[in-house]
């Protein structure tokens, strides 16, 4: 997949079909929409090409919004291109560029990206007026020579928690980890979810009780950490584009109540691991939540608790 950062440069014009939006996981939605535009571009010669942002919009127009994203940028890019695009053009996404109308954000695409064809969900909106419909789009269009095409839904859809049905969608599969339901949130994107950190020292409680944890420090604040809890886990010790082989591991999220109050931490015991990882970067999938976190009453009403994590996530097919 070509990558293209859209700035005052000067690049090839492409004649493609493409299609835009945040695209925050990459889940089985998007890929949905993602594989409807690499299908038309193969049967009418064109380029597949996404647009997409370099941050969160609302991040721009909300002052003093937060995002709280399924991906980083770089998680982003490494998901589409594994999606069959051509290309991806990338927004700086500014002021200016929020001030833009449908239309002129259209006449953009035309002439700057190219874009013969405008693929779009009937209820996506894009540009300054929110009010604008898919009609409004497909009349725009005419004007400055693009075809808007709509696409059809997905129509595929999850069980949350509470046993009620919900389209797939980024803001359902971040409900999904909020409830720390991480093995309907996997379905729904089609990988497990993932952190990645950095080791850092912590208290040595897990070495004092026969289970030696890798203290978890992400420094990015915009990715959502799953509900307080214990996990079975998968455990990259480098970057996933390498494709190293996982080790299974059990994570717990949360303040480690059984020896006062603490900040929440994110711990992870590594399976029959030896090795020193302080100041290494490592990569957490989310496979299974086991349990809540909770007080036990001593040390060792705790270990017999982890020996028993322990034994349940070995027996797990992963």
């Amino acid at each position: 997949m070509e990558t293209l950062v859209l700035g005052n440069e000067h690049h090839a014009v492409v004649p493609c079909v493409a299609t835009i939006g945040m695209f925050d996981g990459v889940h089985r939605g998007h890929r949905f929409v993602l594989s409807q535009v690499c299908d038309y571009a193969k049967a009418h010669h064109l380029n597949a090409t996404v647009i997409t942002f370099d941050r969160h919009p609302r991040e721009v127009v909300q002052t003093g919004w937060k995002p709280l994203l399924l991906t980083t940028f770089e998680e982003r890019m490494r998901l589409l291109g594994e999606t069959g695009i051509d290309r991806c053009v990338v927004l700086p996404f500014t002021k200016d560029m929020a001030r833009l109308s449908a239309h002129d954000f259209m006449v953009l695409m035309a002439e700057r990206l190219g874009v013969k064809v405008l693929m779009t969900g009937y209820d996506n909106r894009f540009g300054h007026h929110r009010d604008e419909t898919f009609e409004d789009y497909v009349h725009y269009g005419r004007e400055i020579g693009i075809e808007v095409r709509g696409l059809p839904s997905a129509n595929y859809q999850l069980s949350t928690v509470n046993c009620q049905k919900s389209e797939v969608s980024s803001s359902m599969i971040r409900r999904l980890l909020e409830e720390g339901n991480v093995h309907e949130a996997a379905k729904a994107l089609t990988y497990p979810y993932s952190i990645t950190g950095k080791v850092v020292k912590g208290e040595h409680i897990g070495t004092h009780l026969g289970f030696p944890t890798a203290n978890l420090q992400v420094d990015n604040s915009h990715k959502i950490i799953p509900a307080p809890g214990v996990y079975a886990v998968q455990v990259y010790l480098s970057p996933l584009t390498s494709h190293p082989s996982p080790l299974r591991g059990m994570m717990n999220i949360g303040t480690r109540p059984t020896f006062g109050e603490h900040p929440q931490t994110l711990e992870v015991h590594i399976l029959d691991y030896k090795g020193d990882l302080y100041g290494k970067e490592i990569t957490v999938e989310f496979i299974e939540r086991l349990r809540d976190e909770r007080r036990f009453e001593n040390e060792e009403e705790l270990k017999r608790q982890l020996e028993e994590d322990k034994r349940r996530i070995g027996e797990l097919k992963l």
